[in-house]
C-alpha cells in the first residue's frame, strides 16, 4: 500500500454532489493498493499514520501526532498512486490491484485506521469519481509505502 499524506487545516470529499467525508485539522490520506498488498500492509500503515508526529507543538517543532491533537483523518482511495510512466506518456496502472482485491483491503484498512486512531475516520467512496477539497497546513506532504518501510 502506498499513501500520500497531507497535513490539512480542513478537507472534504464530495461524490455526486454529496459530501461523504469532512474533517477540520488533521490528515488527508490518499491510499493506493497494489496486487501484492495484504492486510498486514494495512495494519502497519494504520499504526504508522496514527502515530506520525507531524503537527507543531508549542515550540513549533513537529512532535504531536494526529491522535495527540484530536485531529481527523479523511481517507481517499486512489489507484493512480501505482501508476507507471516508464513507457511513453500514458500512465499504466497494471501494478494497481483489481477492485475485487483492493476493495476488501481498503475496507479493512479503513476499519483498522479507525480502531488505531480511537475514533471514526472519514472517507470518500471506493471506486467513485470524487472531488476533494483541502487547505494545506504547512504545506506538509509525505509519501509512505508499506513495501519500503523507511
Amino acid at each position: 500500500m502506498r499513501v500520500v499524506i497531507q497535513r490539512v487545516s480542513s478537507a472534504s470529499v464530495t461524490v455526486g454532489g454529496r459530501v461523504t467525508g469532512k474533517i477540520a485539522r488533521g490528515l488527508l490520506v490518499f491510499v493506493g493498493i497494489e496486487a501484492a498488498d495484504t492486510a498486514a500492509d494495512g495494519e502497519w500503515l494504520a499504526a504508522k499514520l496514527a502515530g506520525l508526529r507531524i503537527f507543531a507543538d508549542g515550540a513549533g517543532q513537529m512532535n504531536p501526532s494526529v491522535a495527540d491533537i484530536g485531529g481527523g483523518i479523511l481517507l481517499i482511495s486512489q489507484f493512480t498512486l501505482h501508476a507507471s510512466t516508464q513507457k511513453g506518456t500514458r500512465p499504466s496502472f497494471n501494478a494497481a490491484a483489481r477492485p475485487e482485491h483492493a476493495r476488501p483491503l481498503y475496507e479493512r484498512f479503513f476499519a483498522q485506521l479507525s480502531t488505531t486512531l480511537g475514533r471514526p475516520v472519514q472517507s470518500g467512496e471506493f471506486g467513485a469519481m470524487m472531488e476533494v477539497s483541502l487547505v494545506n497546513d504547512g504545506p506538509v506532504t509525505l509519501i509512505i509505502d508499506s513495501k519500503q518501510r523507511e
